[in-house]
């Protein structure tokens, strides 16, 4: 079974287009909600969390997002030692989802793939790019957010461009139409191999 890492920028439209592919029977595992999830129901994630930010990290025994956001926004040193709690344990439950498949292929849907280096842990990888605007519109309508908070979330990704050299394949997302269809090719030419 090959393992197929789906990244792109935030408002990329990953996510939509991971949904996609479960649509023609892809089982796919979405590596930020999983983590979500598992901040919240982890004993041990819990503790060392409200370690790291004190007592604020979780408001009535739930992961208190904005307040973690606002202290990871601009303090990489804090984001680090928070993905180095919470990413060890993504990792263990992706191995047992990954036994549960019986598929040619998985996708798992991670937004830093070529920032942190996980590449090697890929068979393939297809990167989703859209138009920065079109980017900043969509996470404006899904979050509640600010043009100034989306635009420092880009400039800590890497740029399109060299996502999109370091991939695969790469799924062009400002028509949702045009998507789905290079979508459907990419699924057919990893579905012969």
């Amino acid at each position: 079974m090959k393992i197929v890492g789906l990244t792109g920028g935030i408002g990329s439209g990953k996510t939509t287009i991971a949904k996609y592919f479960e649509s023609l029977g892809v089982p796919i595992y979405i590596a930020d909600k999983e983590a979500k999830a598992l901040m919240n129901r982890s004993k041990v994630i819990k503790r060392k969390l409200t370690m790291l930010f004190g007592d604020a990290a979780y408001s009535n025994g739930e992961l208190n997002k904005p307040y973690l956001a606002s202290k990871i926004f601009n303090n990489r040193e804090l984001l680090q030692k928070m993905n180095a709690i919470v990413h060890p344990k993504v990792a263990s439950h992706f191995k047992r989802w990954l036994k549960k498949q019986d598929a040619a292929y998985i996708i798992k849907e991670v937004a830093i793939i070529f920032e942190n280096n996980l590449q090697e842990q890929y068979d393939l990888v297809i990167t989703v790019v859209a138009d920065k605007d079109k980017r900043i519109e969509r996470v404006l309508n899904r979050d509640r957010s600010t043009v100034e908070k989306i635009e420092a979330i880009i400039k800590n990704q890497l740029l399109d461009e060299e996502k999109s050299k370091r991939s695969d394949f790469v799924i062009t997302n400002n028509n949702l139409d045009s998507a789905k269809q290079q979508a459907l090719e990419i699924h057919e030419t990893i579905s012969e191999k």
